[in-house]
């Protein structure tokens, strides 16, 4: 997989160094692809609602994942990666081909990608509050994201939670590299734009909806 490189950055004072943005990344043959890839990971892994840690409050995202590692949250033990679906016990499903072949032509590392951690977004009330990916035992490995589906609107900030942020739209076939200093940015999606892809809902994700996923290194 060969794609123009390096991308449009979105004009943001808020962007820190290392992030890349490259919109239109998966052609539309592609995204289809991935997405009956996915749909194949969800059949095995089947989607699930974790839960804050000490509130216990649900997330309004489902996800599940790929790869060795798969990440997770509860109430009683708060954000980790496990072996195995929180629900059947069952390992991860491999992780497609496609992805890889996306984590080896953005990521610039060495190593592949031990988790894909793919989120799910449907309902008018769907978003991700403004976070940092910080549960991985190594930083040094970028964050790779790629969107199918409905156009999210997207939120980056810097190093701190309290600095400034800028918002910009994340449409389907979209790719987003956090490396470096952007590793450990603040980032979160406001809202999704219901309808504004076909996508999932040719597919036979009913209701449409976003799928994003992001492919991590968990171990040093």
């Amino acid at each position: 997989m060969t794609k123009p490189q390096p991308g449009t950055k979105p004009q943001s004072s808020a962007a820190p160094a290392g992030f890349r943005y490259l919109p239109g990344y998966l052609s539309a043959a592609e995204q289809q692809s991935l997405l009956e890839d996915l749909r194949r990971v969800i059949s095995a892994a089947p989607l699930y609602q974790p839960r804050m840690p000490r509130s216990g409050r649900p997330m309004s995202v489902r996800m599940t994942n790929a790869g060795s590692h798969g990440w997770y949250s509860d109430q009683s033990d708060g954000y980790r990666y496990l072996g195995e679906h929180p629900v059947n016990g069952r390992p991860w499903p491999a992780m497609p081909a496609a992805l890889l072949a996306a984590w080896e032509d953005l990521a610039g590392y060495p190593d592949p990608p031990q988790c894909c951690l793919i989120n799910v977004y449907q309902g008018p009330k769907v978003r991700m509050g403004l976070h940092r990916d910080e549960d991985e035992e190594t930083f040094e490995a970028p964050v790779v994201s790629l969107s199918l589906g409905d156009s999210a609107v997207f939120r980056l900030g810097g190093l701190s939670r309290r600095g400034p942020t800028s918002s910009f739209k994340l449409h389907s076939g979209d790719a987003m590299i956090l490396a470096g200093e952007a590793r450990l940015a603040y980032h979160g999606v406001d809202r999704i734009l219901g309808g504004s892809s076909r996508l999932l809902a040719r597919e036979g994700f009913e209701g449409g909806g976003r799928i994003n996923v992001t492919l991590r290194r968990v171990t040093a």
